[in-house]
């Protein structure tokens, strides 16, 4: 992805130099924090510190250090935020007839905390509509590469994008009418609406990709497509030696994601991203 020459966002709060973010640090993620990374972006964020072995963070300790890599991703990221603002910008007028806000990302390392529950590494980037912040931990980056093997620039790139359409889909009042519809209803069918609330984020990021095309480089498109597939939930089931079992889906199926990201490219309009008015995923 081209980004030499486009700003950094402003709408970025940097934690990496709090060690523990208010909370505890330390941990070293085990099966089955494995598995909840595999799981990413989970909707309204995850807090799963209780499955994590944690050490307590010293009440006094020296800022964290942050090396040359991580700052790489952090400005990678704050380049590509950029992005997504003027994306978003010109769209929500063009096309909504309304004005858009931009949400603030939170750059963290380890562990910090949210109105959602706890940030940590092993709930993988995930956006809280409570406080309109999407939480990254940049060494997610590498996960997605080494553990997932989805690799690629464009395939962060899709990363951040997704998590910038859930504040989309919460400016739209999407997000707060789902999570309603939620709570009254069975896990199965709690599940299927959050499948379709992703599935849309998945489009709505095609749609930004589509408006940065002139950005992006030999075979990008295909690096955002294999992360789509993935984190597909079937892919991520057998990966951890399951059978996949589709009541219990929370993201969409590897081909779904990477057909609604395909969508959203391929027109460019929000009003092809409409999953929650559709029979057929």
């Amino acid at each position: 992805m081209r980004l030499r020459g486009v700003r950094g966002s402003r709408n970025i709060e940097d934690r990496r130099r709090q060690r523990g973010g208010g909370g505890k640090g330390g941990a070293k993620i085990g099966g089955v924090g494995l598995l909840i990374i595999l799981a990413v972006g989970y909707f309204a964020g995850v807090d799963v510190s209780g499955l994590l072995q944690q050490l307590d963070a010293p009440a006094q300790s020296a800022p964290r250090q942050v090396s040359a890599q991580d700052e790489h991703a952090a400005q990678f990221t704050s380049q590509v935020l950029a992005t997504t603002e003027t994306v978003w910008s010109q769209v929500f007028p063009d096309q909504l007839g309304r004005e858009y806000q931009a949400p603030v990302l939170v750059l963290f390392a380890g562990q910090t905390s949210s109105p959602c529950g706890g940030a940590s590494g092993a709930t993988g980037p995930f956006y809280c509509p409570a406080d309109e912040k999407a939480y990254l931990d940049t060494e997610f980056f590498d996960t997605l590469a080494r553990n997932l093997g989805a690799k690629g620039d464009f395939a962060a790139a899709y990363v951040i994008a997704h998590e910038v359409a859930h504040h989309v889909q919460n400016e739209l009042g999407i997000l707060g009418e789902v999570n309603k519809r939620r709570k009254t209803a069975s896990e199965a069918q709690a599940n299927a609406l959050t499948v379709r609330l992703e599935l849309q984020a998945d489009c709505l990021s095609g749609v930004w990709a589509r408006y940065v095309d002139g950005m992006l480089e030999p075979g990008d498109l295909n690096e955002a497509l294999n992360a789509a597939r993935k984190i597909g939930d079937d892919h991520l089931q057998r990966r951890a030696g399951r059978v996949p079992q589709p009541h219990t889906f929370t993201h969409g199926t590897s081909e779904q994601r990477a057909r609604w990201f395909a969508r959203g490219y391929d027109g460019g309009q929000v009003r092809d991203c409409d999953t929650f008015g559709t029979e057929q995923l």
